[in-house]
Protein backbone atom coordinates (compact mmCIF):
# COMPACT_ATOMS: atom_id res chain seq x y z
CA UNK A 1 0.00 0.00 0.00
CA UNK A 2 1.76 3.06 -0.98
CA UNK A 3 0.48 6.45 0.41
CA UNK A 4 0.04 10.00 -1.62
CA UNK A 5 3.12 11.56 -1.26
CA UNK A 6 1.23 14.79 0.86
CA UNK A 7 -0.68 12.12 3.28
CA UNK A 8 1.80 12.73 5.89
CA UNK A 9 0.94 17.02 5.86
CA UNK A 10 -2.77 16.82 7.31
CA UNK A 11 -1.76 13.81 9.59
CA UNK A 12 0.86 15.68 11.04
CA UNK A 13 -1.21 18.53 11.05
CA UNK A 14 -3.94 16.88 12.78
CA UNK A 15 -1.41 15.34 15.33
CA UNK A 16 -0.38 18.20 16.30
CA UNK A 17 -3.83 19.36 17.39
CA UNK A 18 -4.81 16.88 19.12
CA UNK A 19 -1.30 17.21 21.27
CA UNK A 20 -2.73 20.60 21.66
CA UNK A 21 -5.70 19.32 23.56
CA UNK A 22 -3.95 16.75 25.04
CA UNK A 23 -1.52 19.29 27.19
CA UNK A 24 -4.66 21.77 27.76
CA UNK A 25 -6.23 18.64 29.75
CA UNK A 26 -3.11 17.54 31.29
CA UNK A 27 -2.04 21.11 32.27
CA UNK A 28 -5.07 20.78 34.34
CA UNK A 29 -4.69 17.18 35.68
CA UNK A 30 -1.47 18.10 36.69
CA UNK A 31 -3.18 20.56 39.76
CA UNK A 32 -4.61 17.40 41.34
CA UNK A 33 -2.35 14.54 39.94
CA UNK A 34 0.59 16.11 40.06
CA UNK A 35 3.21 15.88 37.08
CA UNK A 36 4.09 12.20 37.40
CA UNK A 37 0.63 11.62 37.56
CA UNK A 38 -0.57 13.27 34.61
CA UNK A 39 2.22 11.57 32.56
CA UNK A 40 0.62 7.86 33.66
CA UNK A 41 -2.65 9.17 32.27
CA UNK A 42 -1.08 9.76 28.88
CA UNK A 43 -0.13 6.26 28.86
CA UNK A 44 -2.98 4.30 30.97
CA UNK A 45 -6.21 5.99 29.44
CA UNK A 46 -4.74 6.40 25.64
CA UNK A 47 -3.76 2.65 26.05
CA UNK A 48 -7.25 1.18 25.39
CA UNK A 49 -8.01 4.39 22.57
CA UNK A 50 -5.19 3.29 21.03
CA UNK A 51 -6.03 -0.80 21.16
CA UNK A 52 -9.30 0.57 19.34
CA UNK A 53 -7.50 2.44 16.79
CA UNK A 54 -6.16 -0.95 15.74
CA UNK A 55 -9.04 -2.87 15.88
CA UNK A 56 -10.58 -0.34 13.75
CA UNK A 57 -7.88 -0.48 11.08
CA UNK A 58 -7.59 -3.86 11.34
CA UNK A 59 -11.52 -4.29 10.59
CA UNK A 60 -11.97 -1.58 8.45
CA UNK A 61 -8.82 -2.09 5.85
CA UNK A 62 -9.20 -5.66 6.45
CA UNK A 63 -5.37 -5.65 7.13
CA UNK A 64 -3.96 -8.70 9.05
CA UNK A 65 -1.90 -8.36 12.03
CA UNK A 66 1.64 -8.18 11.52
CA UNK A 67 3.89 -11.05 13.00
CA UNK A 68 6.43 -9.14 15.38
CA UNK A 69 9.75 -9.88 15.20
CA UNK A 70 13.09 -9.17 17.04
CA UNK A 71 14.16 -5.83 14.83
CA UNK A 72 10.46 -4.67 15.94
CA UNK A 73 11.03 -5.65 19.40
CA UNK A 74 14.34 -3.56 19.86
CA UNK A 75 13.18 -0.85 18.02
CA UNK A 76 9.70 -0.49 20.32
CA UNK A 77 11.81 -1.18 23.69
CA UNK A 78 14.29 1.43 23.01
CA UNK A 79 11.83 4.36 21.41
CA UNK A 80 9.69 3.26 24.45
CA UNK A 81 12.29 3.29 27.19
CA UNK A 82 14.33 6.32 25.45
CA UNK A 83 10.55 8.81 25.34
CA UNK A 84 10.10 7.79 29.25
CA UNK A 85 13.53 8.74 30.16
CA UNK A 86 13.37 12.16 27.90
CA UNK A 87 10.10 12.90 30.14
CA UNK A 88 12.27 12.60 32.81
CA UNK A 89 14.81 14.46 31.77
CA UNK A 90 12.84 17.06 30.92
CA UNK A 91 11.14 16.75 34.16
CA UNK A 92 14.84 17.01 35.92
CA UNK A 93 15.15 20.05 33.78
CA UNK A 94 12.61 21.99 35.00
CA UNK A 95 13.60 21.48 38.37
CA UNK A 96 16.58 23.25 38.06
CA UNK A 97 17.59 26.91 39.16
CA UNK A 98 18.05 28.00 35.81
CA UNK A 99 15.48 25.97 33.87
CA UNK A 100 14.58 27.81 31.38
CA UNK A 101 18.11 27.42 29.31
CA UNK A 102 17.93 23.88 29.72
CA UNK A 103 14.22 23.89 28.03
CA UNK A 104 15.67 25.97 25.55
CA UNK A 105 18.26 23.38 24.50
CA UNK A 106 15.50 20.52 24.50
CA UNK A 107 13.96 22.12 21.57
CA UNK A 108 17.71 20.73 19.52
CA UNK A 109 15.31 17.51 19.60
CA UNK A 110 14.32 18.41 15.48
CA UNK A 111 18.19 18.68 15.00
CA UNK A 112 19.17 15.64 16.54
CA UNK A 113 16.18 13.30 15.03
CA UNK A 114 17.77 14.51 11.63
CA UNK A 115 20.81 13.11 12.64
CA UNK A 116 19.58 10.08 13.69
CA UNK A 117 17.26 9.19 11.11
CA UNK A 118 20.12 9.56 8.87
CA UNK A 119 22.45 7.52 10.84
CA UNK A 120 19.95 4.49 12.02
CA UNK A 121 17.90 4.81 8.75
CA UNK A 122 19.22 6.22 6.09
CA UNK A 123 16.52 8.67 5.89
CA UNK A 124 17.67 11.38 3.80
CA UNK A 125 18.66 15.00 5.19
CA UNK A 126 18.22 17.57 1.98
CA UNK A 127 19.07 20.96 1.90
CA UNK A 128 15.71 22.05 1.72
CA UNK A 129 14.86 20.24 5.24
CA UNK A 130 18.23 21.74 6.49
CA UNK A 131 16.89 25.19 5.90
CA UNK A 132 13.25 24.26 7.20
CA UNK A 133 15.23 22.90 10.43
CA UNK A 134 17.06 25.95 10.84
CA UNK A 135 13.90 28.21 10.26
CA UNK A 136 11.99 26.24 12.58
CA UNK A 137 14.90 25.65 15.35
CA UNK A 138 15.48 29.32 15.52
CA UNK A 139 11.86 30.24 15.73
CA UNK A 140 11.46 27.33 18.83
CA UNK A 141 14.18 29.19 20.23
CA UNK A 142 12.85 32.57 20.33
CA UNK A 143 10.12 31.06 21.59
CA UNK A 144 11.93 29.44 24.58
CA UNK A 145 11.75 31.84 27.98
CA UNK A 146 15.51 32.93 28.03
CA UNK A 147 17.43 36.04 28.26
CA UNK A 148 15.28 38.04 26.07
CA UNK A 149 18.36 41.58 25.66
CA UNK A 150 21.19 38.52 24.47
CA UNK A 151 19.18 35.25 23.63
CA UNK A 152 22.26 33.88 21.56
CA UNK A 153 24.92 34.79 23.90
CA UNK A 154 22.84 33.08 26.73
CA UNK A 155 22.62 30.02 24.87
CA UNK A 156 26.18 29.86 24.08
CA UNK A 157 27.69 31.03 27.41
CA UNK A 158 25.39 28.31 28.93
CA UNK A 159 26.05 24.74 26.92
CA UNK A 160 28.03 23.32 29.49
CA UNK A 161 25.74 23.83 32.32
CA UNK A 162 23.62 21.54 33.99
CA UNK A 163 20.41 22.44 32.81
CA UNK A 164 21.67 23.00 29.38
CA UNK A 165 23.13 19.09 29.34
CA UNK A 166 20.18 17.91 30.72
CA UNK A 167 18.24 19.85 27.76
CA UNK A 168 20.45 18.48 25.48
CA UNK A 169 20.04 15.16 26.59
CA UNK A 170 16.13 15.18 27.19
CA UNK A 171 16.34 16.65 23.22
CA UNK A 172 18.13 13.57 22.22
CA UNK A 173 15.83 11.21 24.10
CA UNK A 174 13.01 12.28 22.02
CA UNK A 175 14.70 12.14 18.74
CA UNK A 176 16.14 8.52 19.70
CA UNK A 177 12.47 7.74 20.42
CA UNK A 178 10.79 8.92 17.48
CA UNK A 179 13.52 7.54 15.22
CA UNK A 180 12.45 4.03 17.06
CA UNK A 181 9.36 4.35 16.60
CA UNK A 182 9.81 4.74 12.40
CA UNK A 183 12.11 2.03 12.80
CA UNK A 184 9.82 -0.75 14.69
CA UNK A 185 7.21 0.90 11.53
CA UNK A 186 9.13 0.37 8.87
CA UNK A 187 10.70 -3.30 10.09
CA UNK A 188 7.16 -4.37 9.98
CA UNK A 189 7.83 -5.48 6.25
CA UNK A 190 4.68 -6.71 4.23
CA UNK A 191 2.44 -4.59 6.74
CA UNK A 192 0.15 -2.05 5.31
CA UNK A 193 1.04 1.68 6.68
CA UNK A 194 -1.80 1.95 8.43
CA UNK A 195 -1.87 -1.37 10.47
CA UNK A 196 2.43 -0.96 11.13
CA UNK A 197 1.47 2.30 12.54
CA UNK A 198 -1.30 1.26 15.04
CA UNK A 199 0.47 -2.20 15.76
CA UNK A 200 3.99 -0.19 17.14
CA UNK A 201 1.69 2.32 18.73
CA UNK A 202 -0.09 -0.11 21.04
CA UNK A 203 3.06 -2.12 21.62
CA UNK A 204 4.49 0.90 22.69
CA UNK A 205 1.99 2.25 24.72
CA UNK A 206 1.43 -1.18 26.19
CA UNK A 207 5.10 -1.46 27.39
CA UNK A 208 5.25 2.27 28.66
CA UNK A 209 2.28 1.82 30.87
CA UNK A 210 3.57 -1.20 32.25
CA UNK A 211 6.97 0.08 32.82
CA UNK A 212 5.38 3.55 34.33
CA UNK A 213 2.94 1.72 36.67
CA UNK A 214 5.58 -0.41 37.86
CA UNK A 215 7.71 1.75 38.62
CA UNK A 216 5.24 4.49 40.63
CA UNK A 217 3.34 0.99 42.54
CA UNK A 218 7.24 1.05 44.05
CA UNK A 219 8.03 4.35 44.63
CA UNK A 220 4.53 5.82 46.06
CA UNK A 221 1.26 3.41 44.80
CA UNK A 222 -0.92 6.17 45.93
CA UNK A 223 -0.18 8.80 42.54
CA UNK A 224 -1.40 5.15 40.51
CA UNK A 225 -4.69 5.29 43.69
CA UNK A 226 -5.51 8.37 42.18
CA UNK A 227 -5.07 8.21 38.96
CA UNK A 228 -7.44 5.69 39.04
CA UNK A 229 -9.88 7.63 40.66
CA UNK A 230 -10.18 10.67 38.58
CA UNK A 231 -10.56 8.35 34.92
CA UNK A 232 -13.51 10.52 34.42
CA UNK A 233 -11.91 13.55 33.97
CA UNK A 234 -8.31 11.57 32.50
CA UNK A 235 -10.37 10.13 29.61
CA UNK A 236 -10.57 13.25 27.64
CA UNK A 237 -7.01 13.34 27.87
CA UNK A 238 -6.23 9.83 27.27
CA UNK A 239 -8.32 9.97 23.72
CA UNK A 240 -6.40 13.32 22.83
CA UNK A 241 -3.17 11.54 23.59
CA UNK A 242 -3.77 8.43 21.77
CA UNK A 243 -5.21 10.15 19.12
CA UNK A 244 -2.15 12.64 18.65
CA UNK A 245 0.13 9.22 18.96
CA UNK A 246 -1.62 7.74 16.24
CA UNK A 247 -1.30 10.52 14.40
CA UNK A 248 2.62 11.17 14.82
CA UNK A 249 3.12 7.10 13.94
CA UNK A 250 1.40 6.69 11.17
CA UNK A 251 3.11 9.85 9.67
CA UNK A 252 6.72 8.43 10.87
CA UNK A 253 5.53 5.02 8.93
CA UNK A 254 5.33 7.08 5.60
CA UNK A 255 7.82 10.17 5.94
CA UNK A 256 11.15 10.71 7.20
CA UNK A 257 11.31 11.58 11.59
CA UNK A 258 13.19 14.60 10.37
CA UNK A 259 10.21 16.07 8.26
CA UNK A 260 7.31 15.06 10.66
CA UNK A 261 9.12 16.67 13.25
CA UNK A 262 9.62 19.66 11.78
CA UNK A 263 6.03 20.42 10.66
CA UNK A 264 5.29 19.51 14.43
CA UNK A 265 6.83 23.03 15.67
CA UNK A 266 3.48 23.97 14.44
CA UNK A 267 1.96 22.53 17.42
CA UNK A 268 3.87 25.42 18.94
CA UNK A 269 1.50 27.87 16.98
CA UNK A 270 -1.50 25.80 18.46
CA UNK A 271 -0.10 26.30 21.86
CA UNK A 272 -0.01 30.31 21.80
CA UNK A 273 -3.64 30.63 20.55
CA UNK A 274 -4.84 27.91 23.65
CA UNK A 275 -3.03 30.48 25.88
CA UNK A 276 -4.16 33.29 24.73
CA UNK A 277 -8.01 32.40 24.20
CA UNK A 278 -8.13 29.91 27.13
CA UNK A 279 -5.65 30.56 29.73
CA UNK A 280 -5.16 34.07 28.80
CA UNK A 281 -1.44 34.72 29.04
CA UNK A 282 0.20 37.01 26.92
CA UNK A 283 2.66 37.11 23.69
CA UNK A 284 5.20 39.44 23.78
CA UNK A 285 7.27 40.76 20.33
CA UNK A 286 10.21 38.52 20.83
CA UNK A 287 7.98 35.33 20.71
CA UNK A 288 5.80 36.89 17.38
CA UNK A 289 8.69 37.02 15.82
CA UNK A 290 9.63 33.53 16.93
CA UNK A 291 6.69 32.85 15.76
CA UNK A 292 7.34 34.26 12.34
CA UNK A 293 10.51 32.52 11.85
CA UNK A 294 8.50 28.74 13.19
CA UNK A 295 6.08 29.73 10.65
CA UNK A 296 8.65 29.98 7.85
CA UNK A 297 10.23 26.45 8.28
CA UNK A 298 7.21 24.73 8.35
CA UNK A 299 6.44 26.53 5.12
CA UNK A 300 9.16 25.26 3.45
CA UNK A 301 9.70 21.57 4.62
CA UNK A 302 5.40 21.77 3.49
CA UNK A 303 6.25 23.42 0.19
CA UNK A 304 9.50 21.13 -0.44
CA UNK A 305 6.74 17.91 -0.81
Amino acid sequence: MIPAAWLWIPITIAAALAQTARNAAQRHLTVTLGTLGSTLVRFLYGLPFAALWLLGVHLAGNFPLPAPNAVFAGWVALAAVAQIAATALLLKVMSERNFTLGVAYSKSEVIQVAIFGLVFLGDPVTLTTMAAIAFGTLGVLLLSPIDRKHPFATLVAGWTTRPALFGLLSGAAFGIASVGYRGGALALAGSAFPMAAAYTLVAAQLLQTLLLVGWLLVRDARIVARVCHAWRSSLFAGLMGATASAGWFTAFAIEPVAHVRTLALIELLFGYVVSRRIFHERVTRFEIAGMGLLTVGLIVVTLAH
